[in-house]
């Protein structure tokens, strides 16, 4: 019995040799597919991540000519940016990262004449807040 296992480990051996050799051979190839279009259960998961401040049409439709510092200060929120060399201007920046898209980046901006507010303007705004923190779809 022993002499039987011993003569058919040569031929077990080149086998599995063989074996996996081709499905190395095989593997190389894959991994380029596997990196440039993996399947849906091996993506990670990705959160949405908002930073800034978002601003929506019905905040901006609030604003009149005139309104103070303050009052504006209470619709639209404390701004993201005040220029140290301007103290006229305010500006409102918002960044979202959803999973598996490119960055949705808006800017809005405020100025004030003296302690009132003068003009504002700046990207397209939302109508609802849902329209643009709602989970995305799945990527994949």
């Amino acid at each position: 019995m022993k002499a039987l296992f011993l003569s058919q480990f040569p031929r077990n051996a080149l086998c599995a040799g063989v074996m996996a050799g081709a499905l190395g051979m095989t593997g190389c190839g894959l991994s380029n597919k596997l990196v440039n279009d993996p399947p849906s259960w091996l993506t990670p998961y990705r959160v949405d991540i908002g930073q800034g401040n978002l601003i929506t049409q019905p905040m901006v439709d609030q604003l009149k000519a005139g309104m103070s510092r303050d009052q504006v200060r209470s619709i639209l929120g404390t701004p993201l940016l005040v220029d140290p060399f301007r103290n006229n201007r305010w500006d409102y920046v918002f960044e979202l990262r959803k999973a598996g898209r490119p960055a949705d980046n808006r800017r809005f901006f405020v100025e004030f004449e003296g302690d009132q507010l003068s003009r504002w303007s700046g990207d397209g705004l939302p109508k609802d807040l849902s329209d643009v923190l709602l989970p995305a779809p799945a990527a994949r």
